[in-house]
């Protein structure tokens, strides 16, 4: 009798890993720029504004938010107001709390932080530093998470490239892409979020897009709403410029269910001046 209940709680216990092994996850994904904390903003500035971003996050409820333009008391206030969401993620400019973040807030009750790191978008990238001719440090967070369920593991960063350089835009889409494959050991799938500051067809974007998919352009359902993302608080215009993504690792076992837009407002005002993006990916 002990042998057969021995030899049944064996089965049972090989079919609940194949079950883990085989499960399919979902995981839904928000690329937002927040916009920095600047007086000059007026109407837009981030005191007024604030609680709607905290909410639009709250509501859409992604497993994985990129946030650009984080500022560390933008940061703390976030994590007052998100529920059930931890960080990864350190300021720019001192590599601790010292300027903008391109932090992840991930669900902490469904994923385990396993290993984070940040590194610069420049030649030097393991020390903090600027880029080829780049205006301001720019910076990539990542993290290599399990998800507690199913036990699968995934790898998802968030970055935020210049403005102004040219050359700093294409070279950190190459530094992303070689150190985020080798991270990965293509053991691994992979998301990465963020504001690249290039559309579509320019060479940053077409760079990330030899190694990554863009999770709009692969969607199982057509993608809802417009492919511009910068709206710079101008409610009476039309956005110019898709310039935020989600990419998504080329391999068999990931998808794209579904990708948004999310062009949410009040008062005829926008949250940022940025859209946020938000794509529902499957993996297998």
């Amino acid at each position: 009798m002990q042998v057969f209940k021995k030899r049944t709680i064996g089965l049972l216990c090989s079919i609940i890993l194949l079950g883990q092994l085989y499960a399919q996850v979902t995981i839904p994904v928000m690329s937002f720029n927040i916009r920095l904390d600047v007086a000059s903003d007026g109407d837009n500035r981030w005191d007024v504004r604030k609680q709607k971003v905290a909410a639009l996050m709250n509501y859409y409820a992604a497993d994985f938010i990129g946030a650009q333009e984080v500022q560390h008391h933008q940061l703390q206030y976030l994590l007052t107001q998100l529920t059930g969401y931890s960080y990864i993620g350190v300021g720019r400019d001192d590599g601790k709390t010292d300027g903008e973040y391109s932090c992840i807030f991930y669900n902490s009750k469904k994923y385990t932080l396993l290993q984070q790191h940040t590194f610069w978008l420049s030649p030097t990238p393991d020390s903090i530093s600027f880029g080829w001719n780049a205006a301001c440090r720019r910076v990539c967070t990542y993290g290599l998470f399990q998800h507690k369920a199913t036990k699968k593991f995934l790898m998802v960063a968030n970055t935020h490239f210049d403005h102004i350089s040219d050359s700093a835009r294409l070279e950190s889409a190459k530094l992303i892409c070689t150190t985020i494959i080798r991270r990965s050991s293509g053991k691994y799938p992979v998301i990465i979020t963020g504001d690249f500051n290039s559309k579509p067809d320019e060479a940053p974007a077409a760079w990330m897009t030899k190694y990554f998919n863009n999770a709009r352009s692969i969607s199982t359902h057509p993608p809802y709403g417009p492919a511009d993302t910068w709206n710079a608080f101008a409610f009476d215009k039309k956005p110019d410029g898709c310039i935020d993504y989600i990419f998504v690792s080329k391999r068999n076992n990931i998808s794209v269910n579904s990708f948004a837009t999310i062009t949410d407002s009040y008062d005829m005002k926008y949250p940022s001046d940025h859209f946020p993006i938000m794509a529902v990916i499957e993996i297998k």
